[in-house]
């Protein structure tokens, strides 16, 4: 298995490599020079290289300090990557912990007050709130080589209204979660999904071939989308364009509901504890959820695999999934430097360094390809799937999908509602209460 795991990564990551070899080329916008400090609480201005002129070699300015925020448990790689770093450019970096998720907030009053870390991480979801308060600035000098570097997935999450921002990190999704004493043969479709549940169901027992959360619009949305449905046009900025309920994404939620046949519960009864016992008891053969569950399927002794989530209509099914990266802040007094960093800390050594510390999967295609990364089964099997995702919307609007969305699922799982009729009402919802907010 984990052979031909890696040979299939391989393949996909070379295609994916030549594909994203498109994606750049342009001169950088806005090449920075060797800006002074900035004495003033508006935000750095971004220096301006002259269209068609080679952008210059980049020198931190002189007396450059800088601060990065990162959480708590990743200081220990961070504090190797940032002395590497000061070794380099001779810049000294103070490291502040600061959790990802709460980043963008307090960078919303630290920034303007010169209080803010230059450099900051935070998860893709939170990009669309920090551009329009305008913290961050523009992966400019680094555009093509990050483009060129890292997953396109990766690139589209951390770019917003066509603007790349982020210097890439990691990457997660989700995928088949297996139990290796009770699943030989992995499946691969999910018509040999629902053929292994007809010969391991127990249902007297509580023992089920594949049980996931089913009323979770996150681990659904590969019903949605693989034959084409989508949550937002224009690559999710778009709110008022809403593909949920299309002909692709319809046909894909009557699959889902069908499999109600081998998983005969109420989708209220389907909880993440119940799935987390099941899977550790043997009651379960196969689940569906993210490597944030790794650690915690391993403290209960389950010998597991992971493997892309099985086709639908014989395509390659297409999930959420997250990117974390670096950014600028666009009030720093060395933008130049902070530039430096943010792409030092997103390099492919960087990213390797950090998947050794803390299991992140690299964003880096050449990192994914590595042998220490492909060793392990577990990222190996995340980072096939990922390469078959969608970057979840990062604009505000998104906040309005979650709750119409399950709640669609329930009615198609419980009830005798169409799907169509069912996500026809729930992109109603949406639209709703968009305009709502928007009027």
């Amino acid at each position: 298995m984990k052979k031909t795991l890696a040979l299939c990564l391989l393949s996909l990551m070379l295609l994916l490599t030549a594909c994203g070899s498109n994606n750049g080329g342009n001169t950088p916008k806005n090449a920075p020079t060797n800006t002074p400090a900035t004495t003033n609480n508006a935000p750095a201005e971004e220096p301006v290289n002259n269209a068609g002129e080679e952008a210059p070699t980049l020198t931190p300015e002189e007396g450059a300090e800088l601060v990065v925020w990162d959480s708590k448990n990743q200081r220990a790689v961070l504090e190797e990557l940032v002395a590497e770093f000061t070794a380099q450019y001779n810049v000294p970096v103070k490291i502040e912990e600061v959790e990802s998720p709460d980043q963008v907030g307090k960078l919303t009053i630290d920034g303007p007050s010169k209080n803010g870390a230059d450099v900051v991480t935070f998860p893709h979801d939170s990009l669309g709130a920090a551009v329009s308060a305008g913290l961050i600035l523009p992966n400019d000098v680094f555009e093509e080589e990050t483009r060129k570097n890292n997953a396109e997935s990766a690139v589209n999450a951390v770019t917003y209204a066509g603007e790349l921002y982020g210097y890439p990190r990691s990457v997660e999704t989700y995928g088949l979660f297996y139990n290796k004493d009770l699943v030989t043969d992995v499946p691969k479709t999910f018509d040999e999904v629902v053929k292994f549940a007809e010969g391991f169901n127990d249902t007297a027992a509580g023992k089920y071939g594949l049980m996931w959360e089913v009323q979770d619009f996150y681990f659904n949305y590969p019903f949605i989308a693989t034959n084409g449905g989508y949550i937002f046009g224009s690559n999710g900025e778009d709110p008022s364009d809403i593909g949920m309920n299309n002909e692709g994404a319809v046909k894909g939620l009557e699959i889902f509901k069908s499999l109600k046949a081998i998983l005969p519960i109420a989708s209220g009864d389907i909880t993440k504890d119940i799935i987390e016992s099941k899977f550790a008891s043997g009651d379960i053969a196969m689940t569906i959820t993210g490597p944030w569950k790794v650690g915690d399927f391993r403290k209960l002794g389950i010998n597991f695999g992971v493997v892309p989530i099985p086709t639908l209509d014989g395509s390659p099914a297409i999930s959420f999934s997250g990117t974390k990266a670096w950014y600028v802040n666009s009030y720093s007094d060395y933008p130049v430097a902070a530039r430096l960093l943010a792409n030092f800390l997103g390099s492919k050594e960087s990213q390797l360094k950090d998947f050794a510390a803390t299991g992140a999967i690299p964003a880096n295609t050449e990192a994914m390809k590595d042998p220490a990364f492909i060793a392990d089964e577990i990222a190996a099997g995340i980072a096939a799937q990922f390469v078959n995702s969608n970057a979840m919307p990062s604009i505000p609007e998104m906040g309005k999908v979650w709750d119409p969305g399950a709640a669609a699922l329930a009615d198609i799982w419980n009830t005798d509602i169409t799907p169509k009729d069912a996500i026809d009402n729930a992109v109603q919802q949406i639209s709703d209460a968009i305009n709502g907010a928007t009027n």
